[in-house]
């Protein structure tokens, strides 16, 4: 998430429709890794905290090949198709943050305010992601700078009906 919330803020100059288009829109069929490019304009010392200097390209997967020889398609990821993927975490981007959510205990999750701090540790702990739970998914690493914890609410109930 720290690199999502530095591109929003930094690379793509806090323009969600740009951000959208680079990540979601614009690839051909998944991400393997979303990389240090994503941080292109943000302060070296951003990039220091946030990777200790180390850079690595977002890449996609190369050479696929199907079962059946067709050619790949984009895989879209599903309330229904999370589980069967193998999927831990999901990171909807919305105009108010990005809406974390554990695919192992929730349904909805938790928005984290797109001005929070990338340095922010967030807990990896699913259960401290799920809206009705008590939870402390940050720590305020820099109290200056940092907002999470206040900037965290859960996200809006999803309009879709579940099957």
């Amino acid at each position: 998430m720290p690199l999502l919330l530095s591109a929003y803020q930094h690379r793509f100059a806090k323009d969600l429709d740009a951000m959208s288009r680079h990540l979601i829109d614009d690839v051909a069929i998944c991400w393997d890794e979303l990389g240090t490019d994503l941080l292109a304009d943000a302060p070296d010392s951003l990039i220091t905290a946030l990777t200790g200097g180390q850079t690595w390209p977002s890449h996609t997967p190369e050479d696929v090949i199907t079962p059946d020889g067709s050619p790949p398609q984009r895989m879209t990821v599903t309330e229904r198709t999370a589980r069967d993927q193998d999927l831990q975490w999901g990171y909807v981007l919305r105009p108010q943050g990005i809406e974390v959510i554990s695919v192992t205990t929730a349904h909805r999750g938790i928005l984290v305010n797109w001005s929070t701090d990338p340095r922010t540790r967030f807990s990896d702990d699913p259960i401290q992601w799920t809206p009705a739970v008590p939870r402390t998914p940050c720590a305020r690493q820099q109290p200056s700078t940092s907002h999470a914890c206040a900037d965290t609410t859960p996200a809006p109930p999803r309009s879709t009906s579940r099957h």
